[in-house]
């Protein structure tokens, strides 16, 4: 009688194991691995997945002691390899292990189940499906010579995607918001034909693409592929950095390298920010590919997403592009992970299981017998010292610099402006004067220009003149940021908000002593949006941050405006800094380059760096040079002076040999341990207590550290007071199980404990 290795979906830390339990004659050729059981658990039933199959009993027991399975709930959703990882990542994230199994169900599938007639059979409670969308867009006869209005910038995107091949509806609405409304319009006039399923092309990727390949690869291109081609034929999940400039060519490296995997008779997952999966993006892909490739999006419907996870599943759909869940679909012979933009943050999951998608799919690559590529322009500290070191956890590590441009392209021209000399000079504007020449002249012009600000609101705070009070948020310790056009204080961690004017306002008052003279400091998008204004009264300026793009379709209109807009200038946060490309834009404008450089993060320089050279990038790509202007306080620093001189080597030089003499990342593992309640006493002895357990397992070991507790940099939020606890770990050290053995050692009954393996956010 066969066994069934059966893993708990029941929200406890202290299950970390499987269960084993005995498969009736009854339910005999339905229990496999993969599939959604119930059974008895400590005298009441409890939904389960099947992780292991075994035709002996477990050892050492009495085959009649073990209970049987109940009853099949769902059919098998994952093979065995996708449940090594799954069990895997528990492990190596301290997460429990149903948390991580779930990733690989059907979207849908939940763990409530009932008896229709209160006695009958138990049966899953899943979320309802809608039929998918299987309509597709392709361009009509009306499409050539057709010109959309210039200020028709979904029509432009559409287009653009559609030229590269068809593509389904359902995937148009998902990456380009207000989609609909642009295809019925096209529908009209005959540019787009919108029709039913399309049949399946042939098998070979070869015969179905429908994009011409480039006329040569560049020598960069080639290194790269035959390094890709040698990590797939090793099969045991060597990793390819591709580490090339903007503008490089590295996605015909991913779409070569994949093409020749699908003629191996295998399948690739292309991973991709979740701010870069655009309508382009999928259009490239489905260009080579045609109809084998499955678009994995949030945004897709959860009937959608469940019709693209069966194709996947029947071998129907052979390349997956999406955001980091990509990973866990459901494709059994996978040969290619690839990981763009690898040094993205958004690839680390803020909640549990707080996976790292460059990490899993380092391991996804190794349990398959495949391959993983990585590509940045620039590559994550992690990624180039492993591939320094050639190796990391047995799989090779492989490093390919590209540095050619196609097309002759320079990068623009960078200026770092010392704010200090400006503020010497009695200038208190946001802008400085060289900043300030460049705007006038480049909207004379009539060309475009982009001004990031790392921050919202009018000015950073308010604080009372007479007694220093800054007033705070009562929920959370975080100042409250001053929003001057709705004269508000606002939090930023919480959301709640209260009326307040500054001065020179009449009805200003300070909440502390009641003075009139609680005036706003430090510089927000709206201080800066009405001084351009005032300096440029004639130039359109858009503003773009997290208060004026909360609307649906908010952020698409505000592009569309600036791309209509002659001289136009958009002033944003981080959300500008990737993903634009307006060919008329020819300055770019750095208002405080310091902000994130003055986190309390070890990677701050980091992702100052990348932040500077990704907006760098949005100036100079038409036919006009670009020109970029960087206001610092701090000109001498690093990030500042490399993305000026365009010097990669040097940055990554200094960086490294910063977080080697600190014992950081890459050359240690960091783990965070959040402890978070409303009971503060409780809190504190319960930190105090893994703290305790946490040194008492490091106690004589070499290369682990442990420091705190301490309070978070956000040491209250929404009412729950935080504290934690950083271990600095060895490279090859069980940081996950080292994490979990400790806190599971102390009762932290009343709080909440957040534990997070390869930590990022440390506020």
């Amino acid at each position: 009688m066969p066994f069934a290795s059966v893993v708990l979906d029941i929200p406890t830390r202290a299950l970390t194991e499987p269960y084993d339990y005995r498969v009736p004659d009854r339910l005999a050729g339905q229990v496999d691995v993969g599939a959604t059981v119930l059974v008895t658990f400590s005298g009441r039933s409890a939904v389960g997945y099947v992780v292991a199959m075994d035709e002996e009993p477990p050892a050492g027991v009495d085959p009649a002691k073990v209970r049987d399975v109940e009853e099949v709930l769902a059919a098998p959703a994952f093979d065995g390899v996708a449940a090594r990882l799954a069990l895997w990542m528990a492990h190596e994230y301290a997460a429990p292990p149903a948390s991580c199994l779930r990733l690989l169900l059907p979207p849908g599938q939940t763990v409530k189940v009932v008896r229709d007639d209160g006695s009958g059979p138990w049966r899953l409670v899943n979320e309802q499906v809608k039929a998918a969308d299987d309509r597709w867009v392709r361009l009509g006869e009306g499409a050539d010579g057709y010109e959309p209005r210039r200020n028709a910038v979904r029509q432009r995107e559409l287009l653009a995607a559609l030229a590269e091949g068809p593509q389904r509806l359902a995937e148009l609405k998902a990456v380009v918001p207000g989609a609909q409304g642009a295809v019925t319009a096209l529908a009209k006039k005959g540019v787009v034909v919108v029709e039913g399923r399309r049949t399946q092309g042939p098998a070979t990727t070869l015969s179905s693409a429908r994009a011409a390949h480039p006329e040569r690869l560049s020598d960069g291109q080639v290194q790269a592929l035959d390094a890709v081609d040698a990590a797939v034929a090793d099969g045991s999940g060597g990793v390819v950095l591709v580490d090339g400039v903007t503008g490089s060519g590295k996605t015909e490296v991913y779409l070569s390298a994949i093409e020749r995997v699908l003629g191996q008779g295998r399948g690739a997952v292309v991973l991709v920010p979740e701010i870069s999966l655009t309508a382009q993006t999928v259009g490239r892909f489905r260009s080579r590919f045609g109809d084998t490739v499955s678009i994995l999006h949030s945004r897709l419907s959860t009937g959608e997403r469940r019709e693209q996870w069966e194709r996947i599943r029947s071998g129907e759909a052979r390349v997956v592009v999406g955001a980091r869940s990509a990973l866990f679909a459901p494709m059994a012979d996978l040969g290619l992970v690839v990981v763009d933009e690898e040094h993205e943050h958004s690839y680390k999951q803020d909640q549990a299981p707080r996976y790292h998608a460059r990490d899993v799919a380092a391991e996804l690559a190794r349990l398959r017998g495949g391959a993983l590529v990585l590509g940045s322009a620039t590559p994550s500290m992690e990624a180039v010292s492993r591939c320094a070191r050639g190796s990391w956890r047995g799989a090779a590590w492989t490093s390919v610099t590209m540095e050619e441009r196609p097309g002759g392209a320079t990068l623009p021209a960078v200026q770092v402006v010392d704010m200090r000399s400006q503020f010497a000079a009695n200038n208190n504007s946001p802008f400085s004067a060289p900043l300030r020449k460049a705007l006038v002249e480049n909207f004379e012009a009539g060309h475009k220009s982009v001004l990031l600000l790392n921050r919202r609101g009018f000015a950073t705070f308010l604080m009372c003149r007479d007694c220093g009070c800054v007033p705070t948020c009562p929920h959370c310790s975080t100042a409250l940021t001053y929003h001057e056009r709705t004269h508000e204080l606002a939090c930023h961690s919480c959301g709640r908000t209260w009326p307040q004017a500054a001065f020179p306002n009449p009805s200003t008052h300070c909440p502390a002593c009641g003075s009139r003279y609680l005036a706003a400091y430090g510089v927000g998008t709206q201080r800066v949006e009405d001084e351009l204004r005032m300096m440029l009264p004639d130039a359109p300026v858009v503003r773009m941050d997290a208060d004026t793009t909360r609307g649906k379709g908010a952020h698409q209109a505000l592009l569309e405006e600036f791309d209509a807009a002659d001289g136009a200038v958009l002033i944003g946060t981080q959300m500008i800094a990737k993903g634009l490309d307006f060919p008329e834009v020819t300055l770019v404008g750095v208002i405080n380059a310091d902000t994130t450089l003055k986190l309390p993060d070890f990677r701050a320089s980091e992702r100052t760096y990348d932040l500077l050279e990704q907006v760098a990038g949005r100036a100079g790509r038409g036919e006009d040079p670009g020109r970029v202007l960087v206001q610092t306080y701090w000109p001498t620093h690093p990030a500042v002076t490399c993305v000026a001189g365009h010097d990669r080597a040097a940055f990554r030089a200094f960086e490294l040999a910063d977080r080697e003499e600190a014992a950081y990342p890459p050359f240690r593992r960091l783990g965070n341990v959040v402890v978070s309640g409303v009971n503060g006493a409780l809190v504190e002895r319960v930190v105090a207590q893994i703290a305790a357990a946490l040194r008492s397992q490091a106690e004589g070991e070499q290369g682990w550290q442990v420091v705190g507790p301490a309070e978070c940099v956000k040491g209250k939020v929404a009412d729950r007071l935080r504290r934690h606890v950083l271990v600095k770990a060895p490279v090859d050290g069980d940081l996950g199980g080292f994490l979990a053995r400790a806190c599971s050692a102390v009762d932290s009954r009343g709080v909440s404990v957040a534990i997070d393996v390869d930590a990022y956010d440390l506020l």
